[in-house]
C-alpha cells in the first residue's frame, strides 16, 4: 500500500519537474540543498535565487523573439520590469543585467530610477515608463527625470489633468502614453478600472488637448486588465477593443507606435500548472497584425511590464513545524514558527496559493492537516493549497522536526508585509537570505538581513 508522502506526490502530479528534485528524502530547489540552507542559517528563513530573475526574463525576450519572426511582425519588443513587485536593490541589479527597461508606479520610484542611473546599471535612453495616477510629487520627480534628459521618460496619462501638471514643470517637449480604463470582469464589484480614460474618451481627448500641441507626442496606448494575461473571452474580448482604439487613434495621431500590454504573465503556483506562455504570445502578435492589416497602419512596437513574472519564482520561505494541535476529531493543527499574515500576506489578504511542499521527511506516512501562524488573529492559517482545499504532510513526530517551504513567493510579500517594520503581534521578520551562482555555476549565498530582533521592534515603537 502506498501510504508515503512522497508516493502521494508521485500519484498526484508528474515529479520530479525542473525546479524541484529529491535527494536523499530531502527536497532540492534549482540544485540548491534546502536542507544545508537550514543547518546554516535555520528558520523562519526567507530568500531569492537571483538567477531565476535573469532566467525568466530571457524566457519571454525569446517567446517574443520567435513570434516576432515566424509572424514577420514588424515592430520591436520592449521588456519593461514592473518595479512595485519587488524594489530591492539585489532584485533591480539582476533585472538590469538583461538589457530591460523599467516601470514606475510611484514619485519613490523615480529616485531609485536616478540611483541605478547614477551607479551606471541604468544606462542612457532606456525607457521609463511611469503609470499610475500621479500626486504633485510624482509629477514633480517624473517632470525633473525629463528635464535632466538621460532617459527615455514616457508617463502614461492616467487622467487628462496630468499632461497639464507635467507641462507646467517642465520646459521640454514631452512624450506621452495614454492609459485605457479597462472594463472588469463581471464577477468584479465594479465595472471600470479606476485607472486610466474610458474608451470613448480616448480619441476625443486626443483631437482637445494634443494635437494641436506641439510640445506633446503621444507614443504609446497603455491597456491592462487585472486578471492578467489569459487564455480567456473576457482577455481577448478586451484585447480586441483595445487594438480597436488603437487603430483609431493612429489613424488621427501618426505619432503614435507603441502598444502597451501591460503585465500579467502567471506564475506557477502549483505544481500542476501549465500555461503556454508561447501560444499567448504568439496569438497576442496575430491578433495586433491582424487588425493592423485590416485597418493599413503599421504594427506597433510591443512593451510588457512584467512584475510577478520576472521575480515571483526567484522566492521561497521556510518554516518549521513547532508543534501539533489535535482540535476536534476531523482537525489536525500545525503551528508553524512564524506568521502567514505577517510573511506571507497575499495569503491572507487575497487567499492566494503559493507551492507548499516538505523539506524533508518525504518517505514518511502522511497526514490531512491544517497550518496554523503565530499570532493571535484567527485568519492567521493556511489551509488553501494544491490539494483541493486540503494540507497534506508527513505525519508529526515531536522527535522528528518537519520543514515546510513555500515557494514562489518573490513578488509583493516584502513589500505588503513591511519589510523591516511593524508586524501584526510583533513576530519577527526573518533571515532573508540571497542565493547567487558564480562564473563557474557554483552556488553562492549571503546574508541580507537578520532576524528582526526586540531591541528593533523598541526602537521603531518609542521606547
Amino acid at each position: 500500500m502506498r501510504t508515503k508522502y512522497f508516493d502521494l506526490i508521485d500519484q498526484t502530479f508528474d515529479f520530479p519537474q525542473n525546479e524541484f528534485h529529491l535527494r536523499e528524502d530531502h527536497l532540492f530547489f534549482h540544485g540548491i540543498d534546502l536542507m544545508r540552507l537550514i543547518e546554516t542559517y535555520g528558520t523562519p528563513l526567507k530568500f531569492n535565487y537571483l538567477p531565476q530573475i535573469s532566467n525568466n526574463i530571457q524566457r519571454a525576450k525569446g517567446w517574443f523573439r520567435e513570434a516576432i519572426s515566424n509572424l514577420g511582425y514588424s515592430g520591436n519588443y520592449y521588456y519593461s520590469y514592473c518595479t512595485k513587485s519587488n524594489h530591492f536593490s539585489f532584485v533591480l541589479d539582476e533585472v538590469l543585467k538583461n538589457d530591460v527597461h523599467i516601470e514606475t508606479s510611484s514619485a519613490f520610484d523615480i529616485d531609485i530610477v536616478r540611483n541605478l542611473y547614477n551607479s551606471g546599471k541604468l544606462t542612457q535612453g532606456k525607457y521609463v515608463i511611469c503609470n499610475g495616477y500621479k500626486p504633485q510629487k510624482y509629477i514633480d520627480n517624473i517632470a525633473g527625470l525629463i528635464n535632466e534628459g538621460n532617459l527615455n521618460v514616457i508617463p502614461v496619462v492616467d487622467n487628462t489633468q496630468e499632461l497639464q501638471d507635467i507641462l507646467a514643470k517642465t520646459d521640454r517637449d514631452i512624450k506621452i502614453g495614454i492609459r485605457i480604463a479597462s472594463e472588469e470582469e463581471p464577477k468584479f464589484e465594479f465595472y471600470t478600472s479606476r485607472l486610466g480614460i474610458r474608451y470613448r474618451e480616448i480619441v476625443p481627448f486626443y483631437k482637445a488637448m494634443l494635437k494641436d500641441n506641439p510640445r506633446v507626442e503621444v507614443k504609446m496606448l497603455h491597456f491592462f486588465i487585472n486578471t492578467g494575461i489569459n487564455d480567456t473571452s473576457y482577455y481577448w474580448n478586451e484585447l480586441t477593443k483595445c487594438l480597436r482604439i488603437y487603430s483609431d487613434l493612429k489613424k488621427v495621431c501618426p505619432s503614435l507606435d507603441s502598444l502597451n500590454i501591460g503585465g500579467g504573465f502567471p506564475i506557477k503556483k502549483s505544481l500542476a500548472f501549465d500555461f503556454d506562455y508561447a501560444y499567448m504570445v504568439r496569438e497576442i502578435l496575430t491578433q495586433v497584425q491582424r487588425v493592423c492589416t485590416d485597418n493599413d497602419i503599421p504594427e506597433p512596437n510591443i512593451f510588457t511590464e512584467f512584475g510577478s513574472f520576472t521575480v515571483g519564482e526567484s522566492g521561497g520561505a521556510i518554516f518549521s513545524v513547532l508543534h501539533q494541535k489535535q482540535q476536534n476529531d476531523r482537525e489536525k493543527w500545525n503551528m508553524i514558527d512564524s506568521s502567514f499574515m505577517t510573511n506571507l500576506p497575499d495569503t491572507w489578504a487575497i487567499n492566494q496559493r503559493f507551492i507548499m511542499l516538505p523539506i524533508n521527511r518525504w518517505n514518511d506516512d502522511y497526514e490531512r492537516v491544517l497550518l496554523g501562524g503565530l499570532t493571535c488573529d484567527s485568519d492567521d492559517y493556511y489551509n488553501s493549497e494544491q490539494h483541493s482545499n486540503a494540507i497534506y504532510l508527513p505525519k508529526y513526530d515531536r522527535n522528528k522536526k518537519l520543514y515546510l517551504g513555500f515557494f514562489n513567493t518573490g513578488a509583493y510579500q516584502e513589500t505588503i508585509g513591511g519589510f523591516g517594520g511593524l508586524k501584526h503581534c510583533l513576530i519577527p521578520e526573518p533571515k532573508h537570505i540571497l542565493i547567487q551562482r558564480d562564473e563557474n555555476g557554483k552556488l553562492q549565498t549571503e546574508l541580507f538581513s537578520e532576524e528582526q530582533t526586540a531591541a528593533d521592534y523598541l526602537r521603531i515603537l518609542g521606547y
